[in-house]
């Protein structure tokens, strides 16, 4: 049997046009399951990044921080109502130009691989809206009385994307010949690497560095223009 091609996907500012992190984070501070405080948490890193001044990376780090510090102790249920809420809210907020190639990979059979840093319990709602076959998150530890406990599990799989991306290979019986993958920041680069056809979708710098290096493909979406570097 002809094994399928496989296109992976980041889906925080490749996909989505923003971070389903920081939206469920801002959502279960509206809530008051988080307190008002945590923003001052990671406020001093958001400014420098909106200034130009630091790296968003930075910025998103101090958010996960806050994420995984603030989550222990609250009702899984509470939070599964705020993912939900984000993601009905925000489902449609995609970029143009991957939202069109995933419809088209879908056209060609292509299996449908998303990898995110972002908490699975929001990346499994919004990845099964868009057709992805299967999609690897963050997966945060639930104790006693179906709270979260604050630990992440398996942390080095969805920090090595492409050590996680070869596992659902092999376990899916997917092919690499023919493949796609799309991303948008260094973390990254370790899946694009080992694809056939791999796009630098509206880079940070290290990401733009790379990929000039490595004659990779570099697409940009402004507005609604979208071209290639």
């Amino acid at each position: 049997m002809t094994k399928r091609r496989v296109a992976i996907f980041d889906i925080d500012g490749t996909i989505f046009r923003s971070s389903l992190l920081i939206e469920l984070v801002e959502e279960l501070i509206s809530r008051g399951l988080f307190p008002e405080s945590v923003r001052d948490e990671y406020h001093s890193e958001y400014a420098l990044w909106l200034d130009r001044k630091g790296r968003y990376e930075e910025y998103i780090n101090s958010v996960v921080d806050v994420f995984a510090r603030n989550i222990r102790g609250v009702y899984y249920g509470d939070v599964k109502d705020a993912a939900s809420a984000v993601f009905a809210r925000h489902r449609n907020r995609v970029y143009r130009y991957t939202r069109d190639l995933i419809q088209q990979l879908k056209k060609d059979g292509y299996y449908l691989l998303a990898i995110s840093h972002s908490p699975k319990l929001i990346t499994d709602l919004f990845c099964d809206a868009w057709g992805f076959d299967k999609n690897y998150g963050t997966l945060y530890s639930i104790g006693a009385e179906d709270r979260f406990t604050g630990e992440r599990e398996q942390t080095h799989l969805i920090m090595n994307k492409g050590a996680t991306a070869r596992r659902a290979i092999e376990k899916e019986g997917l092919t690499l010949p023919g493949s796609v993958g799309v991303g948008d920041t260094e973390s990254d680069i370790s899946f694009l690497e080992i694809v056939d056809r791999p796009i630098c979708f509206n880079p940070n710098m290290l990401l733009y560095r790379h990929a000039r290096l490595n004659d990779w493909e570099v697409v940009v979406e402004r507005k609604d223009v979208v071209y290639e570097v």
